[in-house]
């Protein structure tokens, strides 16, 4: 048998390591700081590691602390220094990235506390310039980066290095483009308090590391990752500078990963299997990129845009057209619990039984409405017994803004009708107090999530209202791994677990749906 052709060196312009998921991508990476720690501790050296904060390096300082903890993994001879940090920002601030590297990784090893470095968001600005050069020097003086860990922003930028960062630039102040701010205001109570600025190592200060890994985790990561490894190295593209670096790796799950064209596109890397599936992605890829029906594609068309193989195994042009076509058509539907009183064999949902009960589980008190609304609501038009089980509170998602008018509507209400409005008067007073002063590194009390969560029910309520359903379709769940009082989450439990088999128990769904959105950067959705 002859070889395949495989062309995807030809495209990818860094070397890509693909997992299945962020845990194995994350063990792999893991295993490579322990080996280079292992290596350096044996030849007397400290091993200068660059590390990097957010969603993506969660689950590979989880990894690091479980070797810490049970394999032996020491950091008694690492020094670490962070990429960035917002400014201004107080180190103890619960979405500063001295917090952050404390909680997930410093205060979980052994790591000497004079031995990691981050830089300083709260010192005045005419100092700062001063404070990046000493930070700067202080990498320099530890014998450069042994490795240096990044993420990816959705608009290219490794640290804070923003789209037209330049080359050459070094450790510095620098203002977060607005995709930035808005990107990581999910960190944050809302836009308006995610800062405008951070200091960040520069691109050429990362490029002197002696090897970079790059993760990234996610379909909302995968456009920019496609550009990064297979476009021009541009700095208007940060990461693809990258491209320029003697020892640099991709380390991807397979939905980073997945519009990168030996997935996207596999016929233009090598010989491709022909499956029905594969066709329809060729078909519709092709029809998309020219803007044309699918019927009206040609055989030029075809042949112009590297699908001549396709052509030479299936046949002409309106053949391949026209099965794409049934295939497409057969997965829409306007019945999405089923026709009733038809018989379609290739129909996505069977017609009977009709009426069915059907379980919509929102992980959000929105997420219904926002990702499925139009489904949600023709199927209560339709004649199916709809209910939602909203799986947690949402009360994060409610500015302090809305907790003092809402109480304020409280106080008001019970004095118009003549209802003693004491205790009403004394949490509106009590909750102003605590919001007035409220620290940057403090969680609502129970009390203020509590009044947070119901603003949330009275929104989901008035949604379910609005479609047509009754008060015995609402479930509001509240499941406890939600309930931490900030953005992080604690891992599912039992507890969690029993709570979702009990509503199912409880109305025997013939269908099931799952509302949300799979790149939700705090994993709520996903869990």
């Amino acid at each position: 048998m002859r070889p395949r052709i495989d062309l995807t060196d030809s495209l990818e312009k860094i070397p890509v390591q693909i997992f299945p998921s962020p845990k194995e991508g994350s063990v792999y990476v893991a295993n490579i700081i322990a080996k280079l720690i292992s290596e350096k501790n044996s030849e007397g050296k400290k091993c200068v590691i660059g590390l990097a904060t957010g969603s993506t390096p969660k689950s590979l300082y989880a990894e690091l602390v479980h070797m810490h903890k049970n394999e032996g993994l020491s950091f008694k001879n690492v020094i670490t220094f962070n990429l960035d940090q917002y400014y201004p920002m107080e180190a103890d601030a619960l979405n500063s990235y001295h917090f952050f590297m404390r909680k997930y990784l410093f205060e979980q090893t052994d790591i000497d506390r004079e031995n990691y470095f981050l830089p300083d968001g709260m010192l005045p600005k005419d100092l700062i310039k001063d404070h990046c050069l000493a930070y700067e020097k202080k990498i320099d003086d530890a014998g450069g980066m042994d490795l240096q860990i990044l993420g990816i922003g959705n608009n290219g930028h490794i640290g804070f290095n923003e789209p037209g960062s330049a080359s050459y630039s070094k450790t510095r102040l620098i203002t977060l483009d607005h995709s930035t701010r808005l990107a990581n205001s999910q960190e944050f109570e809302n836009m308006s308090q995610v800062p405008r600025m951070a200091i960040t190592m520069g691109i050429s200060t990362i490029m002197k590391s002696k090897k970079i890994i790059l993760m990234a985790w996610g379909k909302t990561k995968a456009p920019v990752i496609k550009e990064s490894v297979e476009g021009m190295a541009t700095e208007e593209v940060p990461a693809s500078l990258l491209q320029n670096h003697d020892d640099c790796t991709f380390v991807l799950d397979e939905a980073a990963a997945s519009e990168l064209t030996r997935f996207k596109s596999p016929w233009l890397t090598g010989e491709c299997d022909w499956t029905p599936k594969m066709v329809k992605i060729a078909v519709v890829s092709l029809a998309l990129k020219l803007d044309k029906p699918v019927l009206n594609l040609t055989d030029i068309d075809y042949n112009d845009f590297g699908l001549s193989e396709l052509l030479v195994e299936k046949g002409d042009s309106y053949e391949i057209n026209l099965d794409a076509y049934y295939m497409l058509r057969d997965s829409i539907t306007g019945w999405p619990g089923g026709k009733p009183d038809s018989s379609i064999p290739k129909h996505p949902e069977r017609s009977k039984p009709f009426p069915k009960k059907v379980l919509l589980f929102s992980p959000h008190p929105d997420d219904d409405i926002i990702s499925m609304g139009s489904t949600f609501m023709r199927l209560h038009d339709q004649g199916h017994e709809v209910h939602v089980g909203y799986q947690t509170s949402g009360n994060i998602a409610v500015t302090d803004e809305f907790v003092t008018r809402f109480i304020d509507f409280a106080v008001g209400f019970e004095n118009i009708f003549g209802i003693d409005d004491t205790t009403s008067k004394k949490i509106l007073d009590d909750a102003s107090a605590f919001l007035n002063n409220k620290k940057s590194s403090e969680k609502d009390t129970q009390e203020i999530r509590s009044i947070k969560g119901l603003i949330r029910r009275c929104e989901a309520r008035a949604t379910c209202k609005y479609v047509g359903l009754k008060d015995h379709q609402i479930h509001f769940m509240n499941l406890p791994f939600y309930e931490t009082g900030t953005i992080e989450k604690a891992p599912m439990g039992e507890e969690d677990i029993k709570i979702t088999i009990d509503l199912i128990q409880k109305i025997k769904p013939h269908q099931i749906f799952c509302a949300g959105d799979l790149a939700d950067p705090h994993g709520t959705h996903k869990v």
